[in-house]
């Protein structure tokens, strides 16, 4: 049928760039097509993999289990300790949000365990960042207000409590 074309490897740099505007553009299947041609030429591209992660993540409102497995499984191809620990605690709220807006039931206990694992990461990520860079004190903050403000989210022990808040 058809073969791809490889980029040549000059043309990374403004790959990069158009990749990222896709994902700013709402095109997260866009940003990611061009990631995966730059990790063709260059497969520990660190832009490239993060970029192909975050658009991987803009796509969780779909709702296909495929599409986590496949963030999921970029977070071991990035070398930095701290880049795994952060960006697996993205994956982990980013799926939490997708959840809280479909209207599944169940849909905020799973939400909850989510948001929990993205917590655990980002603590995780904060005891080794590098100096300056308070990303995951952020993400945490975010996922905190987020867990006490959602009243889908907090714990509940009585099961008809819980089927009475989804």
């Amino acid at each position: 049928m058809f073969d791809l074309k490889a980029l040549s490897q000059d043309a990374i740099p403004r790959a990069l760039e158009k990749a990222e505007r896709y994902r700013l553009l709402h095109e997260p299947a866009q940003a990611a097509s061009i990631c995966y041609d730059i990790l063709r030429i260059e497969p520990e591209n660190r832009q490239a993999l993060v970029t192909l992660l975050l658009s991987l993540t803009d796509e969780f409102d779909t709702g296909s289990v495929e599409v986590l497995r496949r963030a999921r499984d970029l977070v071991p191809g990035l070398r930095d300790r701290y880049d795994r620990a952060y960006y697996e605690g993205i994956v982990c709220e980013r799926e939490a949000r997708a959840l809280l807006r479909q209207p599944t039931p169940g849909a905020g206990r799973a939400a909850r365990q989510w948001l929990l694992e993205a917590l655990h990461l980002y603590e995780r990520a904060e005891a080794i960042r590098p100096p300056g860079n308070d990303d995951a004190i952020l993400r945490w903050n975010a996922c905190v207000r987020l867990l006490t403000s959602d009243p889908h989210l907090m714990p509940v022990d009585d099961e008809r409590a819980v089927a009475f808040l989804e």
